[in-house]
């Protein structure tokens, strides 16, 4: 050991504690559990009550803390930015389902079951007097009552909205918000990135101009990329070429913005300026209406109920949906948490989407969620507050009732590709992979995994594998625990493990095993092996050959063969070896009933008897449990028989640094009988080593083991 200057030193003289001198010495008090009355009390005084409106809104805690020098520029241009964006890109697609809309991860969902229960058949006409099944394809899809259907869909998506926001608003009532503590960064990484996927693939076909049926559930990524293959014959080169020189160009500025952001007062809205003049620079005004978005209802639709007729038959997707909408939002809302440096409540942000969804619903308004392409942008154009979104939300609705006409003759390729080029920042997250790997191989499976599943089987299915897959690695890293020897450091009170450091020793006569995790039903048997292993000998096989071992021993000295004294076995020197010892049984024999035959027996050295006894070399064991945070009563009562099994070898067993929460469960399932003491605890491993030192055990004492046989079998 180095030597440490007396200012680098400490020294401290106390006495050895066990739990029950602790108790006693520090009056140790008893938890008692506050009534139903006492907690709403707590929760109902005037500080807590503001504390949960402001919980409940939000604006009233930061809009009069608003730092209007420093947010205010930044929010309107983002607002700007994110409402053109919206307008453009997420209004026109709203009113069919069939293609993505405003929110791509969940309009791939919501979009599914429109088609499924408001496909074109249910909507054909009849042409020249026959049925439509006798139509061809071409005449069928020209038969089509389009309003009736568009109708229809219109309902049906927002009877499913409505449903989804009833679904979140009852898991934010429940406080189903904990979830978001599952969401962990690695597969918050794989989710977001395999929803950019999603994305990316469903504006691919927009910036090519490619017709594709559209697809949901497992695989449907791959199927609509088939489509892109087969028909990419058909793509409309105007339209490529505007997305491509849309996305260099928006890249290109996004990164200058980044790079200089210092220098900049303001980002440069290349989203804003790009959306009206990429095909100006191209094409002109007279080949705009090549490839242009739809046009636009004037005015926003009457509110009406929802179908409840159609709640069973949505209620399993709802569900996905709702769970779906929730990790998209959760999880981006903590990529850029962890950007910023604030916090997220799951429950806020379940109740506000629900009572979104419920009120927009009965207002033919499609499902709420995070867009991660509009997230992108309000990030990187300036936006730090709600009042882009209040800004966003007012250019929409000016687009909507007044400027809908002028902004019809747009380019979807144009819009579709600025989508795509916000984000890079969510396909950047795959860098990351490799130093994840080398950090932690099981969060970089937990990505990978998340991410693959999410890529094929869709998000929400994808979403419940790498959940499942993550807690599983958790099931895993509990279920084989590391466990470990410890040895002491000389001089010190300092324990550490034994393949660790290189001066250090083990105390002889004593092993010390530490588990670094909970102990439940899942991993006792574990911990059972790995104990086994470090104590070098099976506590139930030493009993079982010792007890063979003295039974045998017994016989012979009832023949003769051999005299027990006070000292040990020695061969009997006034009979005949097979002679029977008569003294020996009539001092013992009493008809038949139970008797002890007290004998001292040094297991160390050679048996009289071909009995092969394992070897011990120890007469105390000490287990750590300081990393232990909880046990059921599995583990309890298989942690009761493995201490008997040592303590009827002549080995006693302590158990130390028992968190109280522990100590309480351990109390509470009754693990402490007339065997199995509160005297076994300690509060740390060095007072149990110096209490097992100031014993002075003997090796007769501690090899000693009382055999008991019935007389009539001799």
């Amino acid at each position: 050991m180095e030597y440490c200057a007396p200012e680098n030193q400490y020294r401290v003289a106390r006495p050895i504690y066990s739990h029950p001198a602790l108790e006693r010495e520090g009056e140790r008090l008893t938890r008692t559990e506050k009534t139903l009355k006492q907690r709403l009390s707590d929760k109902c005084g005037r500080s807590e009550c503001v504390c949960t409106f402001k919980g409940v809104f939000p604006v009233f805690d930061w809009l009069p803390r608003y730092p209007i020098r420093e947010w205010l520029s930044g929010d309107i241009i983002s607002g700007i930015s994110i409402g053109l964006v919206c307008s453009l890109q997420g209004e026109p697609v709203c009113f069919t389902c069939s293609i993505p809309g405003p929110f791509p991860v969940t309009c791939l969902m919501v979009g599914s079951m429109v088609l499924t229960l408001a496909p074109e058949d249910h909507f054909l006409l009849p042409a020249n007097g026959t049925s439509a099944g006798n139509v061809s394809d071409a005449g069928v899809r020209s038969l089509v009552d389009t309003e009736a259907m568009e109708a229809r869909r219109i309902v049906v998506a927002s009877t499913m909205t409505v449903l989804v926001g009833i679904i979140q608003v009852a898991m934010g009532l429940l406080q189903v918000g904990f979830l978001v503590r599952y969401l962990s960064d690695p597969l918050v990484g794989g989710f977001t990135t395999a929803a950019a996927c999603h994305v990316l693939v469903s504006q691919l076909k927009t910036v090519l101009s490619v017709p594709t049926n559209n697809h949901s559930g497992p695989f449907s990524i791959f199927y609509t990329l088939s489509d892109v293959v087969v028909n990419i014959r058909h793509s409309n080169m105007a339209d490529v070429v505007a997305g491509l020189l849309t996305i260099a160009v928006v890249m290109v500025v996004k990164e200058i913005n980044a790079r200089f952001q210092h220098r900049i007062p303001v980002p440069i809205p290349i989203e804003v300026i790009v959306v009206r003049n990429i095909h100006y620079v191209l094409y002109g005004p007279s080949c705009m209406a090549l490839c242009l978005t739809v046009s636009r209802p004037p005015s926003f639709a009457p509110p009406g109920a929802p179908d409840t007729a159609l709640f069973p038959e949505l209620l399993g997707a709802s569900v996905s949906t709702a769970v779906v909408a929730y990790a998209v939002a959760v999880s981006v809302a903590k990529v850029y948490a962890a950007k910023h440096d604030y916090t997220i409540d799951g429950n806020q942000e379940l109740l506000a989407f629900g009572v979104s969804n419920v009120f927009c619903g009965c207002f033919s308004s499609f499902v709420a969620s995070t867009a991660l392409s509009r997230t992108a942008i309000q990030e990187s154009t300036g936006g730090r507050s709600q009042v882009a979104g209040v800004l966003s939300a007012l250019i929409v609705m000016v687009v909507i009732l007044a400027l809908g006409q002028l902004l019809e003759p747009l380019q979807k390729s144009v819009l579709a590709a600025i989508v795509i080029a916000n984000l890079k920042g969510m396909f950047l997250q795959v860098t990351q992979v490799p130093k994840l790997w080398r950090q932690s191989p099981a969060d970089c499976f937990i990505w990978l995994s998340t991410c693959g599943a999410c890529v094929v089987l869709g998000l929400d299915v994808g979403l419940l594998v790498g959940l499942l897959f993550q807690l599983g690695t958790v099931v895993v890293r509990t279920q084989f625990p590391a466990c470990s020897t410890l040895g002491n450091i000389p001089g010190t009170n300092l324990y550490r493990d034994l393949k660790d450091y290189k001066h250090i020793s083990e105390i002889p006569g004593i092993k010390i095993f530490r588990c670094s995790s909970p102990v439940y039903f899942a991993n006792v048997d574990y911990f059972k092996d790995r104990l086994r292993a470090a104590v070098g000998f099976d506590a139930v096989r030493v009993f079982k050959k010792r007890s063979k071992a003295l039974k045998k021993i017994h016989k012979l000295i009832r023949k003769g063969q051999l005299k027990a004294t006070e000292t040990g076995l020695v061969l009997a020197e006034d009979q005949s070896p097979g002679m029977e010892n008569k003294g020996f049984q009539s001092d013992h024999d009493d008809g038949g009933r139970d008797y002890r035959v007290d004998v001292p027996v040094d297991w160390t050295a050679e048996l009289p008897v071909k009995v092969s006894v394992p070897r011990v070399d120890i007469h105390s064991l000490v287990l750590d449990f300081s990393a232990v945070s909880f046990l059921d009563v599995v583990a309890v009562n298989r942690l009761r028989l493995v201490i008997k099994e040592f303590l009827r070898i002549g080995v006693t067993v302590y158990v130390t640094s028992c968190h109280d929460q522990v100590l309480r469960e351990l109390e509470a399932m009754v693990f402490f009988d007339d065997v199995v003491t509160k005297d076994l605890l300690f509060v740390s491993v060095h007072d149990a080593v110096l209490h097992i030192q100031s014993q002075a055990r003997t090796p007769a004492h501690d090899n000693r083991l009382l055999l008991i046989c019935k007389s009539q079998l001799y």
